[in-house]
């Protein structure tokens, strides 16, 4: 049985309890994670295929995704694939056994907004929910805050330090990407996404990015300021400070 800390709610916007599809073909794993989840004030419902996740997906909204990767049938990389293709952007944490950098940057860049290696702790996995549970938070926020840069995206318009920084659509856009989920990296998978409409990456599309990333750099992280725009090589971009 996984440890468990004492119950606390746990809730999504609307002051609604926060609603997770657990997708773990071990009975065992899948129980105690059901268990444990129910007993923090989470709303679980349980998974054993992808089949099953997939049909459920599709018929009930569900705030949070914990996926295991090696499932019978389509494992969970190809069911996070068929999540985003068809634009559906619940937060997935992707439950797997492999730790190596290549399996946590295939998993990212496939969609996941998440990655928790077995065995773990089952204080990190509420940690880990709770940080994604912010996110959704933040992303569903008007106004955005990161140090001294504000973002209001029903006005379209940002400042820093009280100064308006003048940004095309597309700027403006990966902007919003990068700030819905500071401090976290994303990938560009996901900013292939938000920012094109495109749900496959190809070089030229990436060499386009990289040429948009670096103009809004260069206007957001001006001469006097902390840098904020950072870039994590093999993976993505993230918004934050230095120390985030």
């Amino acid at each position: 049985m996984l440890p468990r800390s004492v119950p606390a709610p746990a809730v999504s916007a609307g002051s609604r309890p926060t609603r997770v599809l657990v997708v773990e073909d071990e009975q065992k794993v899948a129980d105690a994670l059901h268990e444990g989840l129910e007993g923090e004030g989470y709303r679980v419902t349980t998974d054993r295929t992808g089949e099953q996740a997939l049909a459920h997906i599709s018929n009930e909204h569900f705030d949070i995704i914990v996926l295991d990767l090696m499932l019978p049938g389509r494992d969970g990389l190809d069911i996070l694939t068929a999540l985003r293709r068809k634009n559906i952007n619940v937060r997935v944490l992707v439950l797997t056994a492999r730790d190596s950098l290549k399996d946590r940057v295939f998993g990212l860049d496939a969609g996941a907004d998440d990655y928790l290696v077995k065995p773990f702790a089952f204080a990190e996995l509420l940690a880990r929910l709770r940080a994604l549970g912010r996110r959704e938070r933040i992303a569903d926020a008007d106004q955005l805050l990161v140090d001294t840069l504000e973002i209001d995206r029903v006005a379209r318009r940002v400042t820093r330090s009280g100064q308006t920084i003048e940004l095309t659509t597309k700027e403006f856009a990966l902007l919003s990407s990068l700030a819905r989920q500071t401090p976290q990296v994303v990938s560009r998978d996901t900013l292939a996404r938000e920012a094109w409409s495109e749900t496959a990456r190809s070089t030229t599309l990436d060499n386009i990015i990289d040429v948009h990333i670096s103009r809004l750099r260069r206007k957001i992280d001006m001469e006097s300021e902390a840098k904020l725009i950072h870039t994590v090589r093999g993976v993505g971009f993230a918004l934050r400070m230095d120390n985030a």
